[in-house]
Formats: structure tokens, sequence, C-alpha cells
């Protein structure tokens, strides 16, 4: 794809759905794109494009395509491990601290996609913390994935893989593959629309996961998301991230490692 092509698609991309492929990284967006196109069977982009503005479903497909999905349940199961063991019981105990005896955590899965990982955090925080009044957020910027998260499914098999026998009995409707979430834990989430370049973010979370998310985004688009992370954690809140996304000088931003994964709020 010629640049010119590309900045054309970013400015009509732009205008139409309110979508800033800036801050994506330029090769990996080119691609999709690229693919999108021959799928359309159309010569350009620029018929791409009269197509779209009369045609709302073909513009809900091509909204949901330009943001990526692919998710599971506890997934990068290690990093999970390590938030239950090693980071989860300080939260906890300061928490115990400064609030009423019936209330538990205020998270938020930022970039939640399809809902796996906001109902992984719901299952986690239940085992672990039953009969607390925990408060969880997910967003993103997918009206699709959002539907089929509020929706609690339905979810496939490899979606699935790492829940344990007992997970599955307790948290997934019966039957299936494919698998729907349980309304006793759904109605525990609220999902909402956003987009976390422009938005302005709810504060003072005691934990902010935002997993496999952030590798798409240009640096300098990183630059900018880090720190509206770190003044949407309460002090002492802890920020989850992907096992390969690690923030350069996270001292200068008001954070401090807490481990692979994990940085905290000072």
């Amino acid at each position: 794809m010629e640049m010119d092509v590309y900045n054309n698609i970013q400015h009509n991309v732009k205008k139409i759905l309110n979508i800033d492929l800036t801050y994506y990284k330029d090769e990996q967006m080119r691609r999709r794109l690229d693919s999108w196109l021959v799928r359309t069977t159309l010569s350009s982009w620029d018929e791409y494009f009269k197509l779209v503005t009369h045609d709302e479903t073909e513009l809900t497909r091509f909204r949901n395509y330009l943001t990526i999905n692919v998710t599971e349940f506890f997934r990068d199961l290690d990093r999970w491990n390590a938030l239950i063991k090693d980071v989860l019981p300080g939260l906890i105990k300061d928490a115990a601290a400064r609030k009423a005896p019936q209330d538990g955590l205020r998270v938020w899965s930022a970039g939640c996609s399809v809902g796996v990982e906001a109902y992984t955090l719901a299952m986690v925080l239940e085992e672990i913390m039953p009969m607390k009044n925990h408060t969880i957020l997910a967003t993103d910027l997918d009206r699709g994935a959002l539907a089929k998260a509020k929706a609690g499914g339905p979810y496939q098999a490899d979606e699935t893989k790492n829940l344990t026998d007992v997970q599955k009995r307790k948290y997934l409707e019966t039957g299936g593959p494919p698998h729907f979430i349980r309304k006793t834990l759904a109605s525990k989430i609220t999902f909402r629309e956003q987009n976390l370049m422009t938005d302005q973010f709810d504060n003072n979370f005691d934990l902010i996961v935002c997993r496999n998310v952030i590798i798409y985004f240009t640096n300098d688009a990183k630059a900018k998301l880090y720190p509206k992370f770190q003044q949407a954690l309460r002090p002492g809140g802890v920020l989850f991230l992907g096992g390969t996304e690690i923030i350069p000088r996270p001292a200068e931003i008001g954070l401090k490692n807490y481990g692979i994964s994990f940085y905290i709020k000072a």
C-alpha cells in the first residue's frame, strides 16, 4: 500500500468512524487494511468508502474489523496466578483498611474486547473475595465485541480451554460449546464503549487490567496513554499489562515496577 493511499484511509476512517489510525503501528494496520479490501472484492478504497457511507451494516463490519480481538479466559495463566498470589493480597488488605466491610475492589478491564478478560477478573474476585460488592468496569471501542461481552458469549472451546472443570460448572451455563456466562457472574460487570486515546477515564481504581492492547499502538500513543492510566489509579493501585508490554522509565510518570507485567502507583 502506497503511503498516500494510507494517509487517505486514515483521513476517511477518522472522519467516518472517529478512529485515529495514527495511534496504531503503520505496518500492522496497513497489512490488515490490504487484507480487508481484498475481502470486499472492490478495486479501490475510494469505492469502499462510497459504500460504507451508505451501508450501515458494512460500516459496522469495518469498524469491528479495525479493532483486534484475539483472547481467551486466563490468557497467560502464569501472569494471572501472579496477580492472585502476589498482587491481590496487598490490594485486598489496603482496601479493608479504607472501605466498609462489604465493599470490595474497584477494577477496570480497559480494552476488554469480547469480555473474557473482564469475566476472568470477576471469577478471580468471586473466588478470593466472595460476598463483597466489587465494582467492575469493562470498556472497548469495538461495538460488536461489546455486544458479545454484554451477552456473555457465545465463547468457543478454544476460548474457555484454561478454565478448570470446577470453574466451567460454576460460571458457564450448562451445555456447549459454544458457552455462555451465567447471569449471576455477568451481572457483576458494567460494559461501556470507550476510546482509550480520546475519552476521559474514570478514576480511583484499585486495579486496571489492559493486556495485549497496547502492543498495537505507536510509541507516541503509548506515551500518551500510560500517564492516563496512572492518573486513573488510586495511590497504591496497580496496572496489569501484557507480558511483552513494558513501560520505559515508569518513575517519570509516577509508577514503579511491581513484578513482570505489573506497575504500582507511588
